[in-house]
């Protein structure tokens, strides 16, 4: 992993918003939407959509906005995404939910990278839009946080004693994100005098009953000590029944999940596990960073000191079948492992996180894979031997037998792949990828 994608897989967070509203059935479309739309374009700034999903793709506009909701109008509901098409990067959905049902109008927002609101104005500027639209329509609820900070509690929660309670269900405050608004109910519940007595950055009262919290001037320090420190105090402000160094304790919990690690992967499996975090939740990945910096593969056996001769009447034929084997292979999988038509390194490493990704061995047919893909796979590991390390075949009747000589040592490709296709985890065990170093640091 070179130092980019490492900071890549540090600084992947966003900020995410969740906002919850009634909305007023008895107006037009465009009517209700008005407010809405005026907040996002006067606020959003230097992440403002510039692109409408619905049906079809639409360069934003009001009009297309409108448009691409009555396109994916359905009996209940209308739903439409928003996007950039540059940095920073924006993932937008605006849902109505329409009568019979409640009318209600829902809209999540994630913008790329979280770094963007270190700056002081663009969270003011984001205050602004959410303020906006809390003070038009009768909020049910809204909070903005950091994408990992909301998988972490997800997994670390601080009322762990009644997550799973009747009353957890109801209207009883779990967390306290970097912005939220709480509406009138969870408001009376909780108290409008403590709610409005909360120490934090910004305080205020709406004019439907909600009330507008936001804990720190910008989201992006969310791990430090000091935010938690503060983030603490505003729970156990609004939940006084919470003990404070317990909650705090959890919170740092939290940061130091979040904590980088730097890696440090098993030198021939690099190439492949540098990838495997990126596949995990943002809140995961240093976890799984320290677990794959740990993981030490077993010594490949699958070779011999002397080469077993061969004992096939017609050697060329046989070759032929590997090849035909190989290219099948290549023809199942080019479109989605576009590298595996250069025979090299670097196209085991796609290959094993191919198969890896889609937990191959989990997900197909045992037969199909005995039968087909594990030696398709050996036929291609040989083949990738012989062309960039000068290996040369020596068949066998049994598949498992056939062997590469490269150096001093003959390589048995195709058991290889057997072991390798048994298991999920036996895709790490006995990878392609190492396979191949291995025979690579022999051949001399």
């Amino acid at each position: 992993m070179n130092e980019n994608e490492t900071h890549e897989l540090i600084a992947d967070d966003r900020l995410r918003l969740s906002f919850e509203a009634t909305l007023d059935a008895q107006a037009g479309l465009d009517r209700a939407l008005e407010p809405f739309l005026d907040a996002l374009e006067a606020h959003a700034g230097s992440w403002m959509p510039d692109v409408v999903e619905g049906k079809r793709t639409y360069a934003y506009s009001r009009a297309f906005v409108l448009k691409a909701l009555e396109e994916k109008r359905g009996k209940k509901s209308m739903s439409i995404g928003l996007a950039r098409a540059n940095w920073p990067s924006l993932d937008m959905a605006l849902r109505l939910w329409l009568p019979p049902s409640a009318p209600k109008l829902y809209a999540w927002i994630s913008v790329h990278p979280l770094s963007l609101f270190r700056e002081i104005e663009p969270c003011r500027e984001f205050v602004e839009m959410v303020r906006a639209w809390a003070s038009n329509y009768p909020v049910t609820g809204a909070t903005a946080n950091s994408l990992a900070e909301d998988q972490l509690a997800e997994t670390l929660d601080l009322a762990r004693s009644d997550a799973n309670s009747e009353e957890a269900a109801g209207d009883r405050l779990h967390e306290v994100g970097w912005l939220n608004v709480f509406g009138p109910k969870l408001v009376e519940t909780v108290g409008r005098e403590r709610m409005l007595s909360t120490p934090a950055h910004l305080v205020e009262e709406l004019p439907n009953g909600s009330v507008l919290l936001v804990l720190r001037p910008t989201p992006a320090d969310f791990a430090s000590e000091e935010a938690r420190v503060a983030q603490a105090r505003a729970h156990v402000h609004l939940r006084p029944e919470l003990d404070f160094d317990t909650v705090l304790r959890t919170l740092r919990e939290r940061s130091a999940a979040l904590a980088p690690v730097e890696p440090r992967f098993h030198p021939d499996l690099a190439p492949l596990l540098s990838r495997l975090p990126f596949e995990f939740a943002i809140s995961e990945r240093q976890r799984k960073i320290a677990e794959l910096n740990a993981f030490r593969p077993p010594e490949p056996e699958e070779w011999l000191p002397a080469a077993l001769p061969a004992d096939v009447e017609n050697p060329e034929r046989v070759l032929s079948d590997y090849d035909d084997l190989s290219e099948g292979l290549v023809a199942a999988l080019h479109t989605k492992v576009p590298s595996i038509f250069d025979e090299t390194s670097e196209s085991l490493a796609d290959l094993d996180f191919y198969f890896w990704k889609e937990s191959f061995p989990k997900r197909y047919l045992r037969d199909l894979i005995d039968s087909h893909t594990a030696p398709a796979l050996g036929a291609y590991l040989g083949r990738t031997l012989v062309r960039r390390l000068g290996g040369t075949w020596v068949p066998r009747q049994k598949l498992e037998e056939s062997q590469v000589r490269v150096g001093k040592r003959v390589w048995l490709p195709f058991l290889r792949a057997r072991r390798y296709m048994q298991s999920c985890e036996a895709l790490l065990d006995y990878s392609l990828t190492q396979f191949f170093r291995e025979a690579e640091r022999h051949r001399g």
